[in-house]
């Protein structure tokens, strides 16, 4: 099942146009990402601190489909496709209304917070996102 998180496009998402300018959907699915994990609670300043590990972007593959705009609701998806020892694939989903705007294919990389070397998702995070899928 998918987390939805909302998002209202504001002046500073767009360019001279009125549309959203391409990096700022990496934004809105950041912001999506930490919502998720929030959600599922985990906070990500904890899990660097007591957990010593953070999740990084190791890989994003997005289709840029239909253009937002200035003042438009939009909904970004976070669904878990997949994870590993040390990864976990989402797919994340930018649209407004019916429309979809962005789809794109993350990997996540759990590292180490200190020397950014890959290292075994903690259980806790494995067994909440397990109980959401």
């Amino acid at each position: 099942m998918a987390f939805v998180w909302p998002v209202r496009v504001y002046w500073e998402d767009t360019d001279a146009g009125g549309v959203v300018y391409y990096a700022n959907y990496l934004k809105f699915m950041e912001r999506a990402r930490s919502e998720w994990l929030r959600a599922h609670g985990f906070e990500q300043d904890v899990l660097r601190g007591r957990d010593g590990v953070v999740f990084v972007v190791r890989r994003v593959e997005i289709d840029y489909l239909a253009p937002a705009h200035f003042n438009d609701p939009l909904e970004v998806t976070v669904e878990l496709a997949a994870n590993g020892r040390v990864s976990l694939d989402v797919h994340q989903v930018v649209s407004t209304g019916p429309t979809r705007l962005a789809s794109a294919a993350v990997k996540l990389a759990c590292v180490d917070a200190v020397r950014f070397k890959p290292v075994k998702i903690p259980e806790p995070i494995l067994h909440a996102l397990a109980r959401a899928t």
